[in-house]
Protein backbone atom coordinates (compact mmCIF):
# COMPACT_ATOMS: atom_id res chain seq x y z
CA UNK A 1 0.00 0.00 0.00
CA UNK A 2 1.36 3.50 -1.34
CA UNK A 3 -0.31 5.46 1.38
CA UNK A 4 -2.81 6.38 4.40
CA UNK A 5 -4.94 8.79 6.30
CA UNK A 6 -2.70 10.10 8.90
CA UNK A 7 -5.53 12.00 11.36
CA UNK A 8 -8.68 11.04 10.66
CA UNK A 9 -10.03 13.48 13.74
CA UNK A 10 -9.37 16.32 11.88
CA UNK A 11 -8.66 17.51 8.35
CA UNK A 12 -7.20 14.45 6.07
CA UNK A 13 -3.58 14.48 5.88
CA UNK A 14 -2.37 12.00 3.37
CA UNK A 15 0.93 10.62 1.96
CA UNK A 16 0.98 10.29 -2.12
CA UNK A 17 -2.15 9.20 -3.82
CA UNK A 18 -4.42 8.78 -0.84
CA UNK A 19 -4.56 4.85 -1.09
CA UNK A 20 -7.71 3.90 0.79
CA UNK A 21 -9.23 7.08 1.41
CA UNK A 22 -11.62 6.27 -1.70
CA UNK A 23 -13.23 4.00 0.49
CA UNK A 24 -14.36 6.86 3.14
CA UNK A 25 -15.23 9.47 0.09
CA UNK A 26 -17.45 6.42 -1.33
CA UNK A 27 -19.55 6.78 1.46
CA UNK A 28 -20.75 10.10 0.20
CA UNK A 29 -18.69 12.37 2.91
CA UNK A 30 -15.96 14.71 1.64
CA UNK A 31 -12.88 14.29 3.23
CA UNK A 32 -13.60 18.42 4.20
CA UNK A 33 -16.90 17.62 5.73
CA UNK A 34 -15.08 15.24 8.44
CA UNK A 35 -14.65 17.83 11.17
CA UNK A 36 -16.60 20.67 12.08
CA UNK A 37 -19.93 19.54 10.93
CA UNK A 38 -22.92 17.20 11.88
CA UNK A 39 -23.56 14.09 10.37
CA UNK A 40 -27.36 11.94 9.94
CA UNK A 41 -27.36 8.40 11.39
CA UNK A 42 -27.19 7.21 7.90
CA UNK A 43 -23.96 9.34 7.32
CA UNK A 44 -22.50 8.35 10.06
CA UNK A 45 -22.86 4.41 9.54
CA UNK A 46 -21.33 4.87 6.11
CA UNK A 47 -18.63 6.71 7.38
CA UNK A 48 -17.87 4.02 9.94
CA UNK A 49 -18.09 1.60 7.14
CA UNK A 50 -15.99 3.84 5.34
CA UNK A 51 -13.14 3.73 8.17
CA UNK A 52 -13.54 -0.21 8.89
CA UNK A 53 -12.70 -0.57 5.21
CA UNK A 54 -9.87 1.57 5.29
CA UNK A 55 -8.38 -0.40 8.26
CA UNK A 56 -9.00 -3.34 6.64
CA UNK A 57 -6.93 -2.03 3.68
CA UNK A 58 -4.32 -1.12 5.99
CA UNK A 59 -4.21 -4.41 8.04
CA UNK A 60 -3.87 -6.86 4.60
CA UNK A 61 -0.99 -9.17 4.96
CA UNK A 62 1.29 -8.87 1.65
CA UNK A 63 0.48 -11.45 -1.28
CA UNK A 64 2.42 -13.07 -3.70
CA UNK A 65 1.87 -13.95 -6.91
CA UNK A 66 1.17 -17.61 -8.05
CA UNK A 67 3.75 -19.12 -10.34
CA UNK A 68 4.34 -21.70 -12.41
CA UNK A 69 7.34 -23.90 -11.74
CA UNK A 70 8.59 -26.88 -13.57
CA UNK A 71 4.76 -27.55 -14.70
CA UNK A 72 3.94 -27.25 -10.75
CA UNK A 73 1.79 -24.29 -9.14
CA UNK A 74 3.90 -22.73 -6.47
CA UNK A 75 3.20 -19.54 -4.39
CA UNK A 76 5.91 -18.33 -2.35
CA UNK A 77 8.27 -21.02 -3.33
CA UNK A 78 5.97 -23.94 -2.08
CA UNK A 79 3.86 -25.75 -3.64
CA UNK A 80 0.11 -24.22 -4.53
CA UNK A 81 -2.86 -26.83 -4.57
CA UNK A 82 -6.61 -25.62 -4.05
CA UNK A 83 -9.63 -26.11 -3.47
CA UNK A 84 -11.84 -23.95 -4.95
CA UNK A 85 -15.31 -22.63 -6.30
CA UNK A 86 -17.08 -20.62 -9.07
CA UNK A 87 -18.17 -17.39 -8.18
CA UNK A 88 -18.95 -15.62 -11.38
CA UNK A 89 -21.00 -12.98 -9.82
CA UNK A 90 -18.73 -11.59 -7.19
CA UNK A 91 -18.50 -8.40 -8.48
CA UNK A 92 -21.85 -8.04 -9.13
CA UNK A 93 -22.67 -9.22 -5.06
CA UNK A 94 -19.94 -6.76 -4.28
CA UNK A 95 -21.75 -3.76 -6.33
CA UNK A 96 -25.10 -4.81 -4.67
CA UNK A 97 -24.69 -6.56 -1.32
CA UNK A 98 -21.44 -6.53 0.48
CA UNK A 99 -22.44 -7.09 3.59
CA UNK A 100 -23.75 -10.63 1.81
CA UNK A 101 -20.32 -11.11 0.06
CA UNK A 102 -18.48 -10.59 3.44
CA UNK A 103 -20.65 -13.19 5.09
CA UNK A 104 -19.87 -15.61 2.19
CA UNK A 105 -16.02 -15.16 1.88
CA UNK A 106 -15.74 -15.84 5.42
CA UNK A 107 -17.46 -18.82 4.81
CA UNK A 108 -16.28 -19.83 2.09
CA UNK A 109 -12.64 -19.16 4.13
CA UNK A 110 -13.38 -21.47 6.72
CA UNK A 111 -14.24 -24.06 4.18
CA UNK A 112 -10.74 -23.93 3.41
CA UNK A 113 -12.32 -22.93 -0.32
CA UNK A 114 -9.73 -20.32 -1.29
CA UNK A 115 -9.82 -19.96 -4.81
CA UNK A 116 -12.90 -18.29 -6.54
CA UNK A 117 -13.35 -18.59 -10.37
CA UNK A 118 -15.30 -14.36 -11.45
CA UNK A 119 -16.96 -13.02 -14.47
CA UNK A 120 -14.56 -9.56 -14.74
CA UNK A 121 -16.46 -8.23 -17.76
CA UNK A 122 -20.05 -8.60 -18.90
CA UNK A 123 -21.56 -7.32 -22.28
CA UNK A 124 -24.88 -5.90 -22.84
CA UNK A 125 -27.30 -8.45 -24.74
CA UNK A 126 -31.15 -8.48 -25.68
CA UNK A 127 -30.77 -11.88 -25.55
CA UNK A 128 -33.90 -12.97 -23.10
CA UNK A 129 -31.73 -14.85 -20.37
CA UNK A 130 -28.74 -12.46 -20.10
CA UNK A 131 -27.68 -10.92 -16.99
CA UNK A 132 -28.66 -7.37 -16.39
CA UNK A 133 -27.01 -4.58 -15.70
CA UNK A 134 -23.59 -5.17 -17.47
CA UNK A 135 -20.02 -4.53 -16.51
CA UNK A 136 -19.51 -3.49 -20.60
CA UNK A 137 -22.70 -1.03 -21.88
CA UNK A 138 -21.10 0.01 -25.09
CA UNK A 139 -17.61 -0.52 -26.90
CA UNK A 140 -16.27 1.72 -24.83
CA UNK A 141 -18.24 2.22 -22.05
CA UNK A 142 -17.79 0.60 -18.65
CA UNK A 143 -20.57 0.47 -15.76
CA UNK A 144 -18.40 2.17 -13.01
CA UNK A 145 -20.26 0.48 -10.15
CA UNK A 146 -20.03 -2.90 -11.71
CA UNK A 147 -15.77 -2.19 -11.29
CA UNK A 148 -16.18 -1.04 -8.21
CA UNK A 149 -17.57 -4.01 -7.08
CA UNK A 150 -15.06 -5.89 -8.37
CA UNK A 151 -12.46 -3.66 -6.76
CA UNK A 152 -14.25 -4.04 -3.70
CA UNK A 153 -14.32 -8.23 -4.40
CA UNK A 154 -10.48 -7.97 -4.95
CA UNK A 155 -9.96 -6.29 -1.92
CA UNK A 156 -11.78 -8.62 0.36
CA UNK A 157 -10.13 -11.40 -1.23
CA UNK A 158 -6.95 -9.87 -0.47
CA UNK A 159 -7.87 -9.64 3.11
CA UNK A 160 -8.76 -13.25 3.70
CA UNK A 161 -5.72 -14.27 1.83
CA UNK A 162 -7.82 -15.96 -1.12
CA UNK A 163 -7.46 -15.96 -4.89
CA UNK A 164 -9.41 -15.26 -7.91
CA UNK A 165 -9.31 -16.09 -11.53
CA UNK A 166 -10.98 -13.60 -13.42
CA UNK A 167 -12.42 -14.28 -17.07
CA UNK A 168 -12.62 -12.15 -19.85
CA UNK A 169 -15.82 -13.02 -21.78
CA UNK A 170 -18.30 -15.91 -22.68
CA UNK A 171 -19.00 -18.24 -24.73
CA UNK A 172 -22.51 -18.26 -23.72
CA UNK A 173 -24.97 -16.21 -24.12
CA UNK A 174 -25.69 -15.61 -20.52
CA UNK A 175 -23.78 -12.54 -20.13
CA UNK A 176 -23.49 -10.76 -23.62
CA UNK A 177 -20.25 -12.90 -24.54
CA UNK A 178 -19.23 -13.22 -28.07
CA UNK A 179 -21.84 -12.93 -29.84
CA UNK A 180 -22.97 -9.35 -28.55
CA UNK A 181 -19.44 -8.53 -29.94
CA UNK A 182 -20.33 -9.63 -32.80
CA UNK A 183 -23.47 -7.86 -32.73
CA UNK A 184 -22.06 -4.51 -32.15
CA UNK A 185 -19.64 -5.00 -35.10
CA UNK A 186 -20.96 -6.90 -37.94
CA UNK A 187 -24.72 -5.98 -37.37
CA UNK A 188 -25.03 -9.90 -36.95
CA UNK A 189 -28.83 -11.29 -35.93
CA UNK A 190 -28.04 -12.59 -32.61
CA UNK A 191 -29.72 -16.68 -32.19
CA UNK A 192 -31.48 -16.52 -28.65
CA UNK A 193 -30.66 -20.40 -28.06
CA UNK A 194 -32.62 -20.01 -25.02
CA UNK A 195 -35.66 -19.20 -27.26
CA UNK A 196 -35.06 -21.32 -30.43
CA UNK A 197 -33.30 -24.37 -28.99
CA UNK A 198 -30.92 -24.47 -31.92
CA UNK A 199 -28.05 -24.62 -29.48
CA UNK A 200 -25.37 -26.07 -32.51
CA UNK A 201 -26.21 -22.85 -35.04
CA UNK A 202 -25.73 -20.25 -31.77
CA UNK A 203 -22.19 -22.01 -31.28
CA UNK A 204 -21.71 -21.74 -34.76
CA UNK A 205 -22.48 -17.74 -34.70
CA UNK A 206 -20.89 -17.51 -31.32
CA UNK A 207 -17.66 -18.92 -33.38
CA UNK A 208 -17.17 -15.93 -35.93
CA UNK A 209 -15.70 -14.19 -33.36
CA UNK A 210 -12.56 -15.36 -34.39
CA UNK A 211 -12.96 -14.02 -37.97
CA UNK A 212 -13.88 -10.51 -36.63
CA UNK A 213 -10.46 -8.37 -36.15
CA UNK A 214 -13.10 -5.47 -34.59
CA UNK A 215 -13.87 -7.74 -32.11
CA UNK A 216 -11.39 -8.72 -30.81
CA UNK A 217 -9.75 -5.48 -31.03
CA UNK A 218 -12.51 -3.91 -28.67
CA UNK A 219 -12.22 -7.20 -26.11
CA UNK A 220 -8.34 -6.54 -26.04
CA UNK A 221 -9.33 -3.05 -25.76
CA UNK A 222 -11.40 -3.93 -22.61
CA UNK A 223 -8.87 -6.22 -21.52
CA UNK A 224 -6.25 -3.46 -21.54
CA UNK A 225 -8.30 -1.20 -19.38
CA UNK A 226 -9.13 -3.82 -16.63
CA UNK A 227 -5.25 -4.80 -16.58
CA UNK A 228 -4.81 -1.09 -15.77
CA UNK A 229 -7.45 -0.13 -13.72
CA UNK A 230 -6.32 1.11 -10.21
CA UNK A 231 -8.51 -0.30 -7.57
CA UNK A 232 -10.40 2.60 -6.24
CA UNK A 233 -10.29 1.23 -2.35
CA UNK A 234 -6.64 0.16 -2.76
CA UNK A 235 -4.88 2.10 -5.43
CA UNK A 236 -3.15 -0.93 -6.86
CA UNK A 237 -3.75 -1.79 -10.64
CA UNK A 238 -5.14 -5.03 -11.52
CA UNK A 239 -2.12 -5.95 -13.33
CA UNK A 240 -0.18 -5.98 -10.04
CA UNK A 241 -2.71 -7.72 -7.51
CA UNK A 242 -1.26 -10.68 -6.53
CA UNK A 243 -4.70 -11.40 -5.19
CA UNK A 244 -5.35 -12.48 -9.10
CA UNK A 245 -3.80 -15.23 -9.99
CA UNK A 246 -5.06 -15.65 -13.62
CA UNK A 247 -6.83 -13.94 -16.19
CA UNK A 248 -8.51 -16.12 -18.74
CA UNK A 249 -9.48 -15.44 -21.97
CA UNK A 250 -13.35 -16.31 -21.98
CA UNK A 251 -15.75 -19.21 -20.15
CA UNK A 252 -15.68 -22.03 -22.04
CA UNK A 253 -14.48 -20.82 -25.52
CA UNK A 254 -15.05 -23.50 -28.26
CA UNK A 255 -14.17 -23.57 -31.92
CA UNK A 256 -17.30 -24.28 -32.87
CA UNK A 257 -20.61 -26.20 -33.21
CA UNK A 258 -20.84 -29.94 -34.15
CA UNK A 259 -19.39 -29.44 -37.65
CA UNK A 260 -15.40 -29.64 -37.74
CA UNK A 261 -13.84 -27.66 -40.21
CA UNK A 262 -10.21 -27.37 -39.80
CA UNK A 263 -10.21 -24.20 -41.12
CA UNK A 264 -12.26 -22.65 -38.50
CA UNK A 265 -10.43 -25.15 -35.45
CA UNK A 266 -7.50 -23.27 -36.80
CA UNK A 267 -9.04 -19.51 -36.45
CA UNK A 268 -10.19 -20.17 -32.98
CA UNK A 269 -6.21 -21.64 -32.17
CA UNK A 270 -4.86 -18.70 -33.31
CA UNK A 271 -6.92 -16.66 -31.41
CA UNK A 272 -6.52 -18.62 -27.85
CA UNK A 273 -2.69 -18.10 -28.79
CA UNK A 274 -2.49 -14.27 -30.01
CA UNK A 275 -4.87 -13.60 -27.22
CA UNK A 276 -3.34 -15.14 -24.64
CA UNK A 277 0.24 -13.63 -25.85
CA UNK A 278 -1.26 -9.77 -25.81
CA UNK A 279 -2.78 -10.54 -22.39
CA UNK A 280 0.56 -11.96 -21.08
CA UNK A 281 2.48 -8.61 -22.33
CA UNK A 282 -0.76 -6.54 -20.44
CA UNK A 283 -0.16 -8.22 -17.17
CA UNK A 284 3.05 -10.54 -17.09
CA UNK A 285 3.14 -10.81 -13.58
CA UNK A 286 -0.35 -12.86 -13.43
CA UNK A 287 -0.90 -16.18 -15.14
CA UNK A 288 -2.97 -17.05 -18.63
CA UNK A 289 -5.51 -19.75 -19.04
CA UNK A 290 -7.76 -20.27 -21.66
CA UNK A 291 -11.28 -21.85 -19.46
CA UNK A 292 -11.36 -24.49 -22.19
CA UNK A 293 -13.74 -27.40 -21.44
CA UNK A 294 -10.67 -29.80 -22.77
CA UNK A 295 -11.63 -32.46 -25.21
CA UNK A 296 -15.19 -32.26 -25.34
CA UNK A 297 -15.33 -28.16 -25.97
CA UNK A 298 -12.57 -28.59 -28.81
CA UNK A 299 -15.09 -30.54 -31.11
CA UNK A 300 -13.52 -33.77 -29.36
CA UNK A 301 -10.74 -33.60 -30.98
CA UNK A 302 -7.66 -33.54 -28.60
CA UNK A 303 -5.29 -32.19 -31.71
CA UNK A 304 -7.07 -28.90 -31.79
CA UNK A 305 -7.22 -29.09 -27.52
CA UNK A 306 -3.45 -29.39 -27.62
CA UNK A 307 -2.45 -26.94 -30.34
CA UNK A 308 -4.43 -24.13 -29.12
CA UNK A 309 -2.73 -24.67 -25.60
CA UNK A 310 1.00 -25.64 -26.73
CA UNK A 311 2.31 -21.88 -26.64
CA UNK A 312 4.08 -19.89 -23.73
CA UNK A 313 1.56 -17.83 -22.95
CA UNK A 314 -1.12 -20.49 -21.51
CA UNK A 315 0.57 -21.32 -18.66
CA UNK A 316 -2.06 -23.65 -17.36
CA UNK A 317 -4.29 -25.84 -18.76
CA UNK A 318 -8.38 -25.86 -18.06
CA UNK A 319 -10.95 -29.10 -17.86
CA UNK A 320 -14.26 -29.18 -17.39
CA UNK A 321 -16.78 -31.85 -16.65
CA UNK A 322 -20.57 -32.18 -17.05
CA UNK A 323 -21.56 -35.62 -16.61
CA UNK A 324 -25.19 -34.10 -17.14
CA UNK A 325 -25.25 -31.94 -20.28
CA UNK A 326 -22.65 -34.18 -22.16
CA UNK A 327 -25.26 -37.34 -21.68
CA UNK A 328 -24.09 -40.15 -19.14
CA UNK A 329 -25.85 -39.17 -16.34
CA UNK A 330 -29.36 -39.10 -15.97
CA UNK A 331 -30.85 -37.65 -12.03
CA UNK A 332 -34.16 -39.17 -13.45
CA UNK A 333 -32.24 -42.48 -13.59
CA UNK A 334 -29.67 -41.83 -11.10
CA UNK A 335 -29.37 -45.68 -10.24
CA UNK A 336 -28.63 -46.87 -13.44
CA UNK A 337 -26.34 -44.60 -15.13
CA UNK A 338 -24.50 -43.33 -12.31
CA UNK A 339 -22.05 -45.68 -12.00
CA UNK A 340 -21.17 -45.49 -15.95
CA UNK A 341 -20.97 -42.02 -15.19
CA UNK A 342 -18.09 -41.92 -12.84
CA UNK A 343 -16.19 -43.95 -14.96
CA UNK A 344 -16.40 -41.81 -18.24
CA UNK A 345 -15.46 -38.71 -15.68
CA UNK A 346 -12.18 -40.72 -14.46
CA UNK A 347 -10.71 -41.63 -18.28
CA UNK A 348 -11.92 -37.82 -19.40
CA UNK A 349 -9.64 -36.26 -16.78
CA UNK A 350 -7.10 -39.34 -17.05
CA UNK A 351 -6.70 -38.10 -20.80
CA UNK A 352 -6.03 -34.41 -19.56
CA UNK A 353 -3.55 -35.41 -16.77
CA UNK A 354 -1.25 -37.22 -20.11
CA UNK A 355 -1.93 -33.87 -21.75
CA UNK A 356 -1.24 -31.82 -19.46
CA UNK A 357 2.17 -33.91 -18.44
CA UNK A 358 3.43 -33.77 -22.27
CA UNK A 359 2.91 -30.57 -22.23
CA UNK A 360 4.69 -29.41 -18.73
CA UNK A 361 1.38 -27.23 -17.64
CA UNK A 362 -0.37 -27.62 -14.49
CA UNK A 363 -3.75 -28.54 -14.80
CA UNK A 364 -7.37 -27.47 -13.28
CA UNK A 365 -10.60 -29.12 -13.03
CA UNK A 366 -12.47 -25.66 -12.93
CA UNK A 367 -16.26 -26.47 -13.46
CA UNK A 368 -17.76 -29.75 -12.05
CA UNK A 369 -20.67 -30.51 -10.83
CA UNK A 370 -24.60 -32.03 -10.82
CA UNK A 371 -27.58 -31.06 -9.76
CA UNK A 372 -29.45 -31.95 -6.71
CA UNK A 373 -31.37 -35.01 -6.40
CA UNK A 374 -34.40 -35.97 -8.62
CA UNK A 375 -33.61 -32.36 -10.38
CA UNK A 376 -35.05 -30.21 -7.70
CA UNK A 377 -33.80 -26.36 -7.19
CA UNK A 378 -34.81 -26.41 -3.63
CA UNK A 379 -31.99 -25.78 -1.21
CA UNK A 380 -34.10 -27.93 1.05
CA UNK A 381 -33.70 -30.80 -1.33
CA UNK A 382 -31.04 -34.04 -1.46
CA UNK A 383 -27.32 -34.04 -2.67
CA UNK A 384 -26.78 -37.51 -2.08
CA UNK A 385 -25.40 -37.87 -5.67
CA UNK A 386 -24.02 -34.64 -6.29
CA UNK A 387 -21.80 -35.65 -2.95
CA UNK A 388 -20.96 -39.16 -4.20
CA UNK A 389 -19.77 -37.47 -7.58
CA UNK A 390 -17.64 -35.01 -5.52
CA UNK A 391 -15.94 -37.51 -3.44
CA UNK A 392 -14.64 -39.63 -6.53
CA UNK A 393 -13.33 -36.93 -7.90
CA UNK A 394 -11.78 -35.06 -5.18
CA UNK A 395 -10.37 -38.88 -4.94
CA UNK A 396 -8.72 -38.25 -8.32
CA UNK A 397 -7.12 -35.06 -7.55
CA UNK A 398 -5.44 -36.00 -4.21
CA UNK A 399 -4.58 -38.98 -5.71
CA UNK A 400 -3.06 -37.32 -8.66
CA UNK A 401 -1.59 -34.61 -6.31
CA UNK A 402 0.69 -36.94 -3.91
CA UNK A 403 2.47 -38.68 -7.08
CA UNK A 404 3.46 -35.60 -8.12
CA UNK A 405 1.06 -34.90 -11.10
CA UNK A 406 -0.29 -31.80 -12.62
CA UNK A 407 -3.69 -31.70 -11.23
CA UNK A 408 -3.77 -30.08 -8.03
CA UNK A 409 -6.20 -27.47 -8.03
CA UNK A 410 -10.26 -27.42 -8.81
CA UNK A 411 -13.54 -25.13 -8.88
CA UNK A 412 -16.96 -26.60 -8.44
CA UNK A 413 -19.58 -25.62 -9.81
CA UNK A 414 -21.01 -23.56 -7.94
CA UNK A 415 -21.50 -21.39 -4.74
CA UNK A 416 -24.75 -19.73 -4.35
CA UNK A 417 -24.10 -19.22 -0.44
CA UNK A 418 -26.98 -17.61 1.34
CA UNK A 419 -29.04 -16.27 -1.91
CA UNK A 420 -31.96 -17.63 -2.69
CA UNK A 421 -34.66 -17.82 -5.25
CA UNK A 422 -38.22 -17.22 -4.25
CA UNK A 423 -39.71 -17.29 -7.90
CA UNK A 424 -42.22 -20.63 -8.53
CA UNK A 425 -40.38 -21.10 -11.77
CA UNK A 426 -36.97 -20.69 -10.21
CA UNK A 427 -35.99 -18.33 -13.26
CA UNK A 428 -33.90 -15.13 -12.54
CA UNK A 429 -35.10 -11.92 -12.89
CA UNK A 430 -33.57 -8.53 -12.71
CA UNK A 431 -33.15 -7.48 -9.10
CA UNK A 432 -33.16 -11.28 -7.71
CA UNK A 433 -30.33 -12.28 -5.91
CA UNK A 434 -27.68 -13.33 -7.74
CA UNK A 435 -26.87 -17.37 -7.06
CA UNK A 436 -24.29 -19.45 -8.99
CA UNK A 437 -26.50 -20.64 -11.11
CA UNK A 438 -26.15 -17.90 -13.87
CA UNK A 439 -29.44 -16.43 -15.71
CA UNK A 440 -30.54 -18.95 -18.27
CA UNK A 441 -30.53 -21.75 -15.75
CA UNK A 442 -33.10 -22.75 -13.36
CA UNK A 443 -31.55 -20.78 -9.80
CA UNK A 444 -30.72 -23.88 -7.74
CA UNK A 445 -29.58 -26.14 -10.28
CA UNK A 446 -26.00 -26.45 -9.27
CA UNK A 447 -25.94 -24.01 -6.28
CA UNK A 448 -23.93 -24.72 -2.88
CA UNK A 449 -26.00 -22.63 -0.73
CA UNK A 450 -24.79 -22.60 2.95
CA UNK A 451 -27.24 -24.86 4.44
CA UNK A 452 -25.24 -27.63 2.31
CA UNK A 453 -22.96 -28.60 5.16
CA UNK A 454 -22.52 -32.26 3.91
CA UNK A 455 -21.36 -30.58 0.40
CA UNK A 456 -19.27 -27.98 1.89
CA UNK A 457 -17.59 -30.93 4.34
CA UNK A 458 -16.26 -33.01 1.35
CA UNK A 459 -14.41 -29.85 0.22
CA UNK A 460 -13.13 -29.11 3.27
CA UNK A 461 -12.05 -32.44 3.96
CA UNK A 462 -10.37 -32.42 0.44
CA UNK A 463 -8.64 -28.71 1.01
CA UNK A 464 -7.16 -30.48 4.06
CA UNK A 465 -6.18 -33.50 1.94
CA UNK A 466 -4.36 -31.34 -0.56
CA UNK A 467 -2.56 -29.60 2.61
CA UNK A 468 -1.80 -32.49 4.01
CA UNK A 469 0.35 -33.33 0.59
CA UNK A 470 2.00 -30.40 1.15
CA UNK A 471 3.18 -31.07 5.03
CA UNK A 472 4.14 -34.99 3.75
CA UNK A 473 6.31 -33.51 1.45
CA UNK A 474 8.11 -31.35 3.78
CA UNK A 475 7.60 -27.98 1.68
CA UNK A 476 4.94 -26.19 3.66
Amino acid sequence: MNSAPKDVTGYTICLNDCTGMDAVTDAGIAASDWRGKKMTIKQLLSFTAGLLLAGKLLAAAPAEFVQVEDGHFTLGGAPYRFAGANYWHGGYLAATDPERLERELDLLREKKITNLRVLALSESSAQSRSVSPTVIRAPGQFDETLQKGLDRLLVELRERDMKAVLYLTNFWQWSGGMTQYLAWHKDTEIIDPDLSGEWDAYMDSAADFYRCPPCQRQYLDATRTLTGRKNTLNGVRYRDDPTIMAWQLANEPRPGGSSFQADKAQDYIDWVQGSAGAIEKMAPRQLVSSGSEGIFGSQERRSVYVDAHDTPAIDYLTVHLWIKNWGWFDIQNAEETFPGALEKSRDYLQRHIEIAGDLKKPLVLEEFGVERDGGNFSPRSSTDYRDAFLREIYGVIERNSREGGPLVGSNIWTFGGYGRNGNDDYRWRPGDDFLGDPPQEAQGLNSVFDTDTETLGIIRAHAQALRADDAVSGKQ
